[in-house]
């Protein structure tokens, strides 16, 4: 929650809370400790309830509409049955980006480094770099 707030904002919110709620700001983050812990509750109870409702066991993670669906409704058929149109579409992609990664390191190991002016070989222009056509990636 506070990752990305350093020492300062963190004082300055400490210290605006305490000109907001004065003496009263001991008694502000113990209803506010006991607000979190009865929700926290009231989640747990709600998950507890759904789950002898429904006969299995829920977390409060499964209670997001498509991880319930998936976990408890879908058989394992019905899932392969919703994947396996777009497996394959994933199967190119992947192959597209493997090829991809592919062309780039030989291009990366043809440039060699030594043969860069100014370097160690005199000035000699640098090895011309073979061009990739992305035409045939789409």
């Amino acid at each position: 929650m506070f990752d990305n707030l350093n020492w300062w904002e963190i004082g300055a919110l400490l210290l605006l809370a305490l000109l907001i709620f004065g003496d009263r700001l001991p008694a502000v983050i113990s209803d506010g400790l006991r607000m979190v812990r009865n929700l926290r509750r009231m989640a747990t109870n709600a998950t507890t309830d759904l789950s002898r409702e429904l006969g299995t066991d829920i977390q409060l993670q499964d209670l997001h509409p498509k991880a319930f669906v998936r976990k408890h409704l879908l058989s394992e058929e019905d899932e392969a049955a919703i994947r396996k149109p777009l497996q394959g579409v994933y199967d190119n992609l992947r192959a597209d980006v493997a090829s991809v990664h592919e062309e780039l390191k030989d291009v990366a190991t043809a440039v060699d480094p030594a043969s860069r002016p100014g370097k160690a070989t005199g000035g000699a222009s640098p090895a011309p770099v073979p061009r990739v056509s992305y035409d045939d990636a789409t």
